[in-house]
């Protein structure tokens, strides 16, 4: 056999062993089939209110509540469960605002390092006026105070701005899954006059 042959068939020989040899793409292993009763979209955390469900357990407090028909649901806020706008009444510039907060299971502290943090939130506050009582088996905290309210937001919960003549009603609510904090803030006539309201709602807990 000549060299040439010789030669030609080493080289188809390489090229089947090059072949046979080089790494094949392999397919992609097909999707896996959606459960039974599965959701393919995360749902986002619901608002607790009036006769509200829905939401991730994290954000559910186990609480309920009537919102009154005055007030306006406003869009999500961070770190608040609920917020509410409460019409201003003739002669105030501005509405008030009624904020609701959950943080989980014992998280948020304590009645009394809240209502310190509230009354911190005012410059010249008056003594605050405290009272107790129990809800449909809950146990309710008030508070209500006036004065310069410092308007506190932001991430570092800096004040926007001094606004006097302010007053709050708080409540933390005891609740199942840990406290509820009711915060209601505005001009002193127009929480004056939405302070039924807020009775209300508070009354509505269960």
């Amino acid at each position: 056999m000549s060299i040439r042959a010789i030669a030609f068939l080493f080289i188809i020989g390489v090229a089947v062993l090059a072949f046979v040899a080089w790494p094949k793409k392999q397919a992609a292993p097909p999707a896996p089939a959606p459960q039974a009763g599965g959701d393919t979209n995360a749902r986002a955390p619901g608002m607790p209110g009036a006769d509200a469900g829905g939401g991730t357990e994290s954000a559910d407090p186990g609480v309920t509540w009537t919102v009154p028909p005055r007030w306006t649901t406003q869009g999500e806020r961070p770190m608040r469960l609920a917020t509410y706008s409460v019409p201003a009444v003739p002669g105030d510039a501005e509405g008030g605002e009624c904020a609701v907060f959950y943080f989980g299971p014992n998280q948020g502290g304590g009645v009394e390092a809240n209502i310190d943090r509230w009354v911190g939130q005012f410059e010249g506050a008056d003594t605050p006026a405290r009272s107790t009582q129990t809800v449909h088996g809950l146990a309710v905290s008030r508070v209500k105070l006036h004065g310069t309210y410092l308007a506190p937001g932001g991430p570092n919960m800096e004040s926007q701005g001094k606004k006097p003549g302010y007053e709050l009603l708080g409540a933390i609510v005891g609740g199942p899954k840990g406290a509820v904090f009711f915060k209601l803030t505005g001009p002193t006539k127009t929480v004056d006059h939405a302070a039924p309201e807020f009775d209300h709602l508070i009354a509505s807990l269960k």
